[in-house]
């Protein structure tokens, strides 16, 4: 067999996350009955009788996901926690378990790694989870953390990213953007402290904003306040990538179409503010800054009267036919088309 002298090399960078993860696993065929819902959505649905098991996994890379410069370790663990359990919870399931692997160089002594660990613990008793396992490992490359989440949903309460339908209302939980403007800040400083590094940040206006990005929190609330309700969403997911990169992933596996009112989005005074002071758009920020790790779901218009008025969920839009696209709504009552802007790690890494 003669070998090619010269194979296609196509860049990661070209498909983004979630093509590269369609195009590796297309070929991967469910064979247990026991599986539910495998690749596609927030997390895997697993079926062992009354219960059904609710699984997801991330990964933390030091330089492309965090910046030890700036990112306590304290936080960090607290944080590669909580973005793993957001997934659990937006299969509007509940987070009984983790288990947590690193990778690590020797730059990093004992009392850093039980900086780490000290958030990973706190993070687990304010969630009501157990850390169950893990593994470590050396790294050449700094530090990495793989968290793997389990949860449970009784039968049929499990909320995936397909069952939008037409007329349906697009809910938001909280507010949106404050993680990644709280970056921007961080980003700022360390430039600033590159050049002088006797300058000690007054991050005083910021503290709202730069909490969101360094302790983020997930909506294990709104799961419950859900059932108070008795609300059931007919899709679901979390803002991990941005508004937009979200709702286009609900459209796309639900073929749906969607209207977004750029008047409705729930922003915080702290982010517009620092938005005008960096010149940017908030709405801009909203739709594509990512890291809020809150709850976009669509919900029956039968159910409005249970969410109305209610302080942590928003309406910001509603759902179409699939014929009729993917729209924000302006303030000035223009329809633009939706598209994709979220954060893409393998086209940061590369750039």
């Amino acid at each position: 067999m003669i070998e090619d002298k010269n194979p296609q090399r196509t860049p990661l960078s070209e498909l983004g996350e979630f093509k590269l993860i369609e195009h590796l696993t297309e070929h991967f065929k469910v064979t247990q009955k026991s599986t539910v819902k495998a690749i596609g959505d927030d997390a895997a649905v697993l079926n062992f009788g009354k219960k059904q098991v609710v699984v997801s996994t991330d990964l933390l890379v030091e330089g492309v996901h965090f910046d030890l410069s700036y990112a306590p370790l304290k936080h960090l663990g607290y944080k590669a926690i909580v973005v793993n359990l957001s997934d659990i919870y937006a299969m509007n399931a509940m987070a009984t378990q983790v288990t947590v692997s690193i990778a690590v160089s020797n730059r990093f002594p004992l009392e850093a790694l039980e900086e780490l660990y000290a958030g990973i613990t706190t993070a687990a008793k304010v969630y009501n989870v157990d850390v169950v396992g893990g593994d470590t490992t050396s790294s050449t490359s700094g530090l990495i953390i793989s968290v793997t989440a389990i949860g449970e949903v009784e039968k049929g309460s499990e909320v995936l990213r397909i069952g939008a339908k037409p007329n349906d209302l697009v809910v938001v939980t909280g507010d949106v953007g404050s993680a990644f403007m709280g970056l921007q800040v961080l980003e700022r400083e360390k430039e600033v402290f590159k050049v002088n590094p006797n300058n000690q940040p007054d991050l005083s206006m910021y503290t709202y904003i730069i909490e969101r990005q360094l302790k983020p929190e997930a909506r294990k609330d709104i799961v419950e306040l859900l059932r108070e309700l008795k609300v059931k969403p007919t899709s679901m997911i979390d803002v991990s990538d941005g508004i937009s990169s979200e709702i286009i992933h609900l459209c796309k596996q639900s073929k749906v179409g969607v209207d977004i009112y750029e008047n409705k989005i729930p922003l915080d005074p702290q982010l517009i503010s620092t938005c005008e002071e960096f010149n940017v758009d908030s709405t801009t920020i909203a739709l594509n800054g990512g890291e809020d790790y809150e709850l976009l779901m669509t919900v029956s218009q039968e159910d409005y009267p249970k969410i109305k008025g209610n302080p942590n969920l928003t309406v910001i839009g509603y759902i179409t036919e699939e014929d009729r696209g993917m729209h924000l709504v302006t303030r000035a009552d223009e329809k633009i088309p939706i598209i994709a802007k979220g954060w893409n790690a393998l086209k940061s890494q590369e750039e």
